[in-house]
């Protein structure tokens, strides 16, 4: 039985291609920004509702409106309460974690790195501009013929 991948065989040298891959970090998590998690509150904005009759709800509102550093608007409901809306593209009060995952992209293809070149992106929207650009590349050369 054959174990090795099924390839095409290519149209070109090793050096005419560049290889993409994804590799997953350790089995650890990390601290990650909203942005780069999807943060929906992130995305959009939110409320937080406090109770600002009881301890825990004064002390909610003082950190909001003197140590939060985020930009919000404050109501009060019939009930009492305040409602604080934050602005969207604001870090919310979350800490999210999330695996550290690599990015690559390296010159060459299964049979090799003629260059040795190795770019490591950090971030995955950087991967995939890199990714899009160069397939626009292909496109336009393509398009010429």
């Amino acid at each position: 039985m054959n174990t090795q991948p099924f390839r095409v065989p290519p149209a070109g040298a090793a050096s005419d291609y560049l290889t993409y891959a994804v590799r997953a970090g350790r089995d650890t998590s990390v601290v990650a920004a909203c942005k780069d998690v999807g943060c929906q509150a992130w995305a959009h904005g939110w409320e937080t509702t406090v109770d600002e009759a009881t301890d825990l709800g004064r002390a909610q509102g003082a950190y909001i409106r003197q140590q939060s550093g985020r930009t919000f608007t404050e109501q009060r409901t019939a009930a009492g309460l305040t409602v604080f809306r934050f602005e969207a593209f604001q870090r919310c009060f979350s800490e999210h974690r999330t695996r550290a995952d690599s990015f690559w992209r390296r010159d060459g293809d299964w049979r090799g790195n003629p260059t040795g070149q190795i770019r490591r992106h950090t971030r995955a929207a950087d991967w995939i501009e890199d990714f899009q650009e160069h397939e626009g590349s292909l496109a336009e050369q393509r398009e010429k013929g």
